[in-house]
Formats: structure tokens, sequence, C-alpha cells
């Protein structure tokens, strides 16, 4: 367990934005591909739609998106951000995306680099970018939580198609002296020796190079994932990682304005709900609309009920991310917005 340093200043979660692909596919439509209906989906999981990227758009671009939204929201400029943490498994550059977004958005003062945890991502980014404001190191920072799961789905694989989408998320965080804080607390955890119940592993392709030596050729496989081990980790251990977040913060469910989950399945956020005694209309779910989106589900939730009017200032969300790693963590935060 990630053990937490001592104070020096706040978090202010001060802007959030979100994007998502023009194209959104239906069960229905989706059955035409493969053997399925919209009824089994839906029983299963939630899903009633996902989006996906089409030949005119880009992860990079839905990235951009989504960070002009949140920077707008703050009344920020670009140029006075000091890092940037992408989120993202799936980059259009293995080298690391996050600089190219760094460009796109004018940001010339601002560290870029790429964060990878898969569902997890995004968690993890927005604990990361704290210790830097809580250092003084940096006083703003742009989260972005993006994936385009698309490109390693196997779409003829019916049991794992129906989950993904794609999609991308941004927020945006301050340091604060006043003794203001959003990130309230959090916990973090891997276990790589159950990595393997969800992965996206490299292709085993080696090709000679000269006499007695050859090369491994670059690619990777589609996702590959137990459907079962994964559910049965999520509804086991985000409960008990909730419990030890709002013990370590002495915080009771009730007190709680929302429940902000990685969107995975249905069952899983109301089996959560349900341990905890919190009611439905507390946890915040667009699952049906667009599918497993990675490290953009989180970001792109609370953009959504922010935007709506459902989050306000002051608001205390429990979150928790979930996934491949296998990694998991939760955090406490609370919603400022705009200065």
């Amino acid at each position: 367990m990630a053990e937490q340093l001592p104070r020096t200043a706040g978090v202010l979660l001060r802007g959030c934005g979100s994007a998502t692909p023009s194209r959104s596919i239906s069960n229905d439509e989706l059955s035409q591909r493969v053997e399925t209906s919209d009824s089994w989906i839906q029983s299963r999981t939630g899903i009633a739609a996902r989006r996906v990227v089409g030949p005119d758009e880009s992860l990079a671009a839905l990235s951009a998106e989504a960070s002009r939204q949140a920077l707008a929201m703050a009344g920020w400029s670009a140029e006075s951000l000091d890092l940037i943490l992408l989120a993202t498994s799936t980059p259009d550059d293995l080298f690391g995306s996050a600089p190219r977004l760094q460009a796109a958005l004018g940001a010339n003062q601002a560290a870029a680099f790429d964060l990878t945890a898969a569902c997890s991502g995004f968690l993890f980014s927005v604990v990361t970018a704290a210790q830097y404001l809580r250092t003084g190191a940096m006083r703003r920072v742009l989260v972005v939580g993006a994936d385009q799961l698309s490109r390693w789905v196997d779409w003829d694989d019916r049991r794992s198609c129906v989950l993904f989408g794609d999609g991308a998320g941004a927020l945006v965080l301050e340091a604060c002296d006043d003794g203001r804080d959003d990130l309230e607390g959090f916990v973090l955890r891997s276990d790589g020796s159950r990595g393997g119940v969800l992965q996206l592993p490299q292709r085993e392709e080696h090709q000679a190079l000269i006499d007695g030596a050859s090369h491994q050729i670059g690619g990777f496989q589609t996702i590959q994932m137990n459907g079962q081990e994964v559910y049965k980790f999520a509804v086991r251990e985000v409960p008990a990682i909730l419990q030890t977040l709002l013990s370590k913060t002495g915080t009771e469910p009730e007190q709680l304005d929302w429940l902000l989950l990685h969107q995975a399945n249905q069952r899983i956020l109301d089996a959560v709900a349900d341990r905890f005694k919190i009611p439905q209309a507390k946890v915040l779910s667009n699952l049906a609309s667009y599918g497993n989106t990675s490290a953009a589900t989180i970001p792109l939730m609370l953009d959504e009920a922010v935007r709506d009017g459902r989050i306000q200032a002051g608001h205390r969300l429990a979150s928790s991310g979930f996934g491949a790693g296998l990694s998991w963590g939760a955090a406490l935060l609370r919603w400022s917005g705009p200065a």
C-alpha cells in the first residue's frame, strides 16, 4: 500500500472536459458482426452502445479537445500549465503521446509524459500529479485519461468486443496554500501475479537477423481477458480498498455525495453500492452510452456530471479505478471547480 507523504500544499480540482468519437455503435448494430443481442449484452454488462474512433478522428484530437474544455472551465491559458500527464495504454506513439498533446495545446512551459496503468491510469495520474503540487515543484497540472481500445479489440470475439469503447477526459489541478485540499486521501495497489487475467501482450514473432541471431517483430496481440476472474477481482478488491480509504480518512458512506467508479460493468457498480448501502441515485454511471473506455471512464463521467449540474462545488466523491496490471486504487475527492 502506498504511503502518503505529509501534506505541504493542498490540491484543488479546477476544471474538467471530455471528448468522444462521433460514431456510436449500438448493441443491435454490433450483432450484425458477432452472434449477440442487445438483451444479452445489457443484462450482463449494462452497456447499450459504445463510441469508436473513425478514419477522420484520432486519440490525439480527442485528448486535445477534452483538455481545451478543462482549461476553458478553469479559465486558464495552456501556457500556465507546468505539467501534463497523459494516462493511456493505447498511445498514438509508443515513445509517448503526451508531448504531442503539449504541442497541440501550445502549453510551451509544461513538461509532458505518458503514464500507463490501463483502467487505473487516470486515478494513478491524479495521485501522481498531486505529489508535484504538494511539494511546490508545480502549480498547475493537466491530467488526461484517454484510450482507443478499438485498436486492440478482437471484433470477432463476442465475449470481449461488446465491452469496450473509445474516449478522452481531462482534469486540471492547482496547488493551494490556504488549507483547502480536494484530495482528502488515496490508496494505490498492484498485483502483477494476477496480471494474466487481463492483458494486451506482445506478439511472439521473431525473424532471422544474421546467422545465429534473430529479432522480435514489434506489435501486439488483441486484448486477452478472463471475464469471470476480472469480475471476481473487481467485486472483491474494490469494496475492500474503498473501505480502507474511508477508514483512513474517517469518512462514513453517508457522508459521500457521489460514488464515481471506473465504468466497466453495471453489476460491479451495483455490487459496490450495495456493499456500502449507497443509494443508486448517488452512483454515477454513463456506462450504457460509452462502454469501458479504460483510463477515460472516470473523467468522462466526472465531466458529464459537473456539466449537467449533479456535481456541485463542495461535493465529496469516493472514486476507484481498477483493471489490467492488475492495478487498482481509490481516492476521496472534493470538487471545488473554477475559482
